[in-house]
């Protein structure tokens, strides 16, 4: 009688294009799923982010004796402190913008044609000279403001979710400081990695904001000098588009640009465009993302990818969350795999970051 080895054999190892291609198909499987969830996803990261930024206040309160929930609590009441001041920030913009529209509605048409014409003494073709100037028609205008109301309203539907989505992540973040007295000293690799990564984002996010009221304070007192109308709405958009990494200059500039074509002419727009460049590119282009890099070490050519890949990807928030999102996809996918060093240092983590990994 054959004897049969009872002793199970390992079964055969898959060849590296079939795991690199069952990778593939399951990453795009993963991301559909958050582009069809989109109106779910974005709100949840933007709770998981602002707890994430508000979660080191527990630490100074428990050490002070405080009860858990009495922290909880804390951290909960900053989250919705930092959400009502996002909230009252865009609504007082988005009023002020609305009533400009109808206040310089006449200019604004003046100047469209004014345009048009111009570009066809250029020897433009005419109907793309009308399409140029139907930018600053009124009708354009307000369509376009009718449509950002229309993004307002499902942010604000969402909202709902953001309010609650902090409450059961504040909850739930007293748990995760106890993982390694419940699971013992091999979580202690992964409790770290997830630790660089608030970090990371806690840093982007105070150098960002920080660059970004100093952005914001000199541009709107420039704007007001000059005389552009106003100036405050243009120093919110200012601050709120420096978290829109490399291309946040390039989108807080062209409204006030066009509002300074209409009310004082191409002098006015140049010196507004002159004034952004000096100052915008000098502190977010040039020095800002030596601080960004140093706080999240990622490389410039990444985050630029991540602002388009993360809009196309979850809408408009996706611009202001693309970091936080990519480092927490570089602390998922490649921060446990000693095999994808490389993959991170292309990413642009910095010699520090590997030698203090585990």
């Amino acid at each position: 009688m054959k004897r049969v080895d009872p002793t199970p054999r390992p079964a055969p190892a898959l060849p590296p294009s079939v795991v690199v291609l069952t990778g593939l198909a399951a990453g795009v499987i993963a991301l559909a799923g958050l582009y069809f969830a989109r109106e779910l996803v974005g709100p949840l990261v933007l709770a998981a982010v602002i707890v994430i930024i508000c979660h080191p206040l527990r630490h100074p309160l428990e050490r002070r004796g405080w009860p858990s929930w009495t922290a909880t609590t804390a951290v909960i009441v900053l989250a919705y402190l930092i959400l009502a001041v996002m909230v009252a920030l865009l609504w007082f913009a988005g009023t002020q913008f609305v009533r400009l529209v109808a206040d310089y509605s006449d200019e604004l048409q003046a100047t469209a044609q004014n345009v048009a014409a111009w570009l066809q003494s250029t020897g433009l073709d005419g109907d793309a000279a009308d399409a140029a100037g139907a930018v600053l028609k009124p009708a354009t205008i307000a369509s376009f403001a009718a449509s950002l109301g229309g993004t307002v309203l499902n942010v604000l539907t969402a909202f709902f979710f953001v309010l609650a989505y902090v409450i059961f992540m504040a909850a739930d973040g007293s748990r995760y400081s106890r993982a390694e007295a419940a699971f013992g000293a091999s979580i202690r690799p992964t409790v770290r990695r997830f630790q660089a990564f608030n970090t990371g984002v806690r840093r982007y996010y105070v150098v960002n904001a920080a660059f970004g009221a100093v952005v914001a304070v000199i541009d709107g007192l420039a704007l007001w000098a000059l005389g552009v109308p106003v100036p405050v709405v243009w120093a919110i958009l200012a601050f709120v588009t420096n978290f829109v990494p490399n291309i946040g200059f390039v989108l807080g500039v062209i409204p006030p640009a066009l509002l300074a074509l209409v009310v004082g002419g191409w002098p006015m727009m140049l010196t507004v465009i002159a004034i952004y460049c000096v100052v915008n590119v000098t502190l977010q282009v040039l020095i800002q993302p030596k601080f960004v890099s140093d706080a999240v070490d990622l490389s410039l050519t990444l985050s630029f990818f991540s602002v388009i890949f993360w809009t196309f990807i979850i809408g408009p928030l996706g611009a202001i969350l693309s970091i936080p999102l990519t480092l927490l996809v570089r602390a998922l996918v490649f921060g446990g795999d000693d095999g994808a060093r490389w993959i991170r240092w292309l990413s642009g983590e910095s010699a520090a970051a590997r030698a203090s990994r585990p």
